[in-house]
């Protein structure tokens, strides 16, 4: 199947040149990340005492053919070990865009300590990044301007894989929590054979959020933020949610020059649900209707006192 779009060849080419913000970093965009910081910091694992799974998806630049796609899942859970906790986890990613998609997996283990009144964990991510790109559907128009044997043009599919490692520092306290983090740290280079190679960028991220009691003891305020740097690319955003009762939120976010974001969720007996919409204030918006993003969850409190056993209802019977 050809690609006759103008607007696709478009995206495709600003995709390969790394145009786009969100995609100038390898790792998928994700609005909720306040839900889910263990995709961004290895050390946000094991902070409670629950096992998490956690599961995204994500349609961003919805009505742009070739937008990027992403699904996240991941499971971690704390660990007394030695007479002293740890956190464990495992994490998977897919993120789809043009003819590219892009696969990550990871085990993750942070060391944890108390510190003043809170606790610091330590993170360090082992896994594999893989990484695809069909040559098969591109098109190159006949004229006398396109050469249909340029070598530079991968004409077929194409696969790579490599060793990939990340790092991160969180630390946690009753009101607030603040985490800075390190993904590729080793700027993987992804072989696809003899000729064609790619690689996928070092990137620096800091996170940060609050737990703000009010007057009326059923509701919260829940500011946060994430600030994500490669030293070429920068992008930051905000968000600030209310929680009501523990159960129900409902919240906005601005991530600069790109987004604003419209959130809602609730939570009972251990499940999450999310909801995320970002209308574009970039020249985005006039492909586009906006990006959609949905996470769930479902947490099981563990019993970590030594000789007891943990106890919970099956899932499938809840």
């Amino acid at each position: 199947m050809r690609i006759r779009h103008k607007k696709y060849l478009l995206l495709l080419l600003l995709l390969m040149t790394g145009f786009f913000p969100s995609q100038a970093q390898d790792d998928a965009q994700l609005s909720q990340y306040w839900a889910m910081p263990a995709y961004y910091n290895a050390g946000a694992i094991g902070l409670t005492d629950k096992l998490n799974l956690r599961a995204a998806t994500r349609q961003q630049w919805v009505g742009m053919p070739g937008a990027p796609k992403t699904f996240f899942g991941m499971v971690d859970m704390p660990v007394r070990f030695l007479k002293a906790n740890h956190g464990v986890g495992v994490i998977l990613s897919t993120d789809k865009y043009g003819l590219f998609n892009t696969t990550m997996f990871g085990l993750q283990y942070a060391y944890k300590v108390k510190l003043w009144g809170g606790q610091l964990s330590l993170g360090l991510q082992l896994g594999l990044v893989s990484q695809s790109f069909d040559g098969t559907e591109v098109y190159i128009p006949e004229s006398d301007y396109h050469d249909q044997n340029d070598e530079a043009i991968p004409t077929t599919e194409l696969q790579g894989m490599a060793f990939d490692v990340g790092f991160g520092i969180f630390y946690t306290h009753k009101y607030f929590y603040a985490g800075l983090s390190s993904t590729h740290l080793t700027q993987p280079t992804i072989s696809f054979d003899e000729n064609y190679e790619g690689s996928i960028t070092r990137a620096y991220y800091f996170m940060a959020g609050g737990n703000i009691p009010l007057r009326n003891a059923l509701y919260e305020l829940q500011p946060s933020m994430l600030l994500k740097t490669t030293f070429q690319m920068t992008q930051a955003e905000v968000t600030l949610r209310l929680m009501y009762n523990k159960f129900l939120w409902g919240g906005l976010a601005y991530r600069w020059k790109e987004a604003v974001i419209f959130m809602a969720g609730c939570q009972f007996k251990g499940f999450m649900l999310g909801y995320s919409y970002d209308y574009s204030t970039s020249a985005i918006q006039k492909v586009s209707s906006g990006s959609h993003e949905i996470f769930a969850g479902y947490s099981i409190k563990l019993n970590m006192e030594k000789g007891k056993k943990n106890k919970h209802k099956s899932i499938r019977i809840l």
